[in-house]
């Protein structure tokens, strides 16, 4: 693999990172302006200036929009196992009618 170090930026703090090959610049980008954005918000909407209360806020922001998101993936996850068992049982329906379709076009009574 082809590991290379990279600089970000996150809240005026600049860090160097290991990246796996594989794994895309512009994607590393995305995330280090969420975060950044995060931040910045939570720093104009409390005030403060601690660095460590501002992360620690975000991360709990990150992770409750995780969650939320765990959440509604789960319940779309049952919603279509729902639906994958009403077509197993009308698929079953349609077969059966099939079949009795055919026995009657053979045998008409």
């Amino acid at each position: 693999m082809n590991d290379k170090i990279i600089e970000i930026e996150i809240f005026g703090q600049r860090y160097r990172i290991r990246v796996k090959g594989e794994e895309d610049e512009q994607y590393i980008g995305r995330l280090t302006a969420y975060i950044d954005q995060k931040m910045r918000d939570i720093a104009e909407k409390s005030k403060s200036s601690d660095t460590l209360k501002i992360a620690v806020l975000a991360s709990l922001n990150i992770a409750d929009d995780y969650f939320l998101c765990r959440k509604q993936l789960d319940q779309l996850n049952e919603v279509m196992a729902r639906m994958e068992r009403e077509i197993d049982s009308l698929e079953d329906k349609v077969g059966s009618n099939d079949e009795r379709y055919i026995k009657n076009q053979k045998n008409p009574s």
